[in-house]
Order: structure tokens, then C-alpha cells, then sequence
């Protein structure tokens, strides 16, 4: 049997968990914003010893749901990141974790290459390699002033053989 018939057994046999992610010390619940938003900052399954995070999309907000780093492109990617850290580690993950990453650039044409720079130099601090896969899309954002927002899926086992492997 190869991995994939092993997650699709795995997936057949266990139940599935589900619940929503946060951590308060980074961002805020998008319900709190002044216009309330129906969204979970991200949502953690569990199937069998496999956890997937589904991150929303994030970008630069600070714990009380404000915009933060207004017009710095880069200060907004770098608080992205740091929010998606915390989204991470509130469930016992890293940035290794990290499977897909979908990015919205507002100006793809204009910030691309300050998007690409810092985020190889973060990717290159947190010493990953595979490197996650990736998209890059110009898009609308919500708030005007977010010039960068990312989702991001994470994947990892919860057995205690596979964490002891890991570290």
C-alpha cells in the first residue's frame, strides 16, 4: 500500500475533529471588528495522528483588529508572518509544517520583488527546505490599506514516534 491508499485508509477508519484556531496574542476574532466578519482565523482537523491547519487569510492586524504598518509593504509581510506564527504555534506547529502558502499581493507588478526578497530571507531564517508550494495573486484585499495577505496550510503528525522524529 503507498502513502496515499495509507491516508485514504486512515481517513476511511477515523473520525474527523474539527475546531477553529486562534491566538489572541497576535490577533484578535474577526467578530470583533467593528463591521463583524463570519470567518475563523484558522481551523484545525484531525484525522487519525494527522492534524492540517487551514489558515485563513492573514495579514498585517494587530491583537485588537487593527491595521497596522500602514503603507511599508515589507513591515506588513513581517507582521503577517509573525501572525501566522503565532497561528502556528497556539497548535503546537511551525513554519516546517507549512505545505501551501496562497499570497494576495494588492500590487503584484509594483511589490513582487520586495514580496520575493523578504520572503526568502524569512524563509531562509526559519531554515526551511522543502520550501512550501506557493501562489502569488494580485488581488483586492479587505481593508484598503493591507497591501498583503496570506493563507497558509500546515500538516503534521501527532503521534508521539512522529514528534520525537521530528525534533
Amino acid at each position: 500500500m503507498d502513502a496515499f491508499e495509507n491516508i485514504l485508509e486512515t481517513i476511511a477508519h477515523s473520525p474527523i475533529k474539527k475546531r477553529a484556531m486562534t491566538d489572541h496574542g497576535v490577533l484578535n476574532e474577526a467578530y470583533a471588528y467593528a463591521k463583524p466578519s463570519s470567518f475563523s482565523r484558522g481551523m484545525r482537523i484531525d484525522i487519525g495522528d494527522t492534524a492540517i491547519l487551514l489558515i485563513s487569510g492573514t495579514a498585517s492586524i494587530d491583537e485588537n483588529g487593527v491595521s497596522v504598518h500602514i503603507g511599508d509593504f515589507a513591515a506588513q509581510l513581517r507582521r503577517t508572518f509573525d501572525n501566522i506564527t503565532g497561528l502556528l504555534k497556539s497548535e503546537g506547529a511551525t513554519w516546517h509544517d507549512i505545505v501551501r502558502t496562497s499570497c494576495y499581493l494588492r500590487d503584484i507588478e509594483r511589490d513582487y520583488d520586495v514580496f520575493n526578497a523578504e520572503r526568502t530571507a524569512f524563509f531562509k531564517e526559519q531554515g526551511l527546505d522543502p520550501l512550501p508550494a506557493s501562489t502569488g495573486i494580485q488581488a483586492i484585499l479587505c481593508r484598503p490599506e493591507l497591501l498583503i495577505e496570506i493563507e497558509a496550510i500546515a500538516m503534521f503528525r501527532t503521534d508521539k514516534a512522529a514528534n520525537n522524529s521530528k525534533e
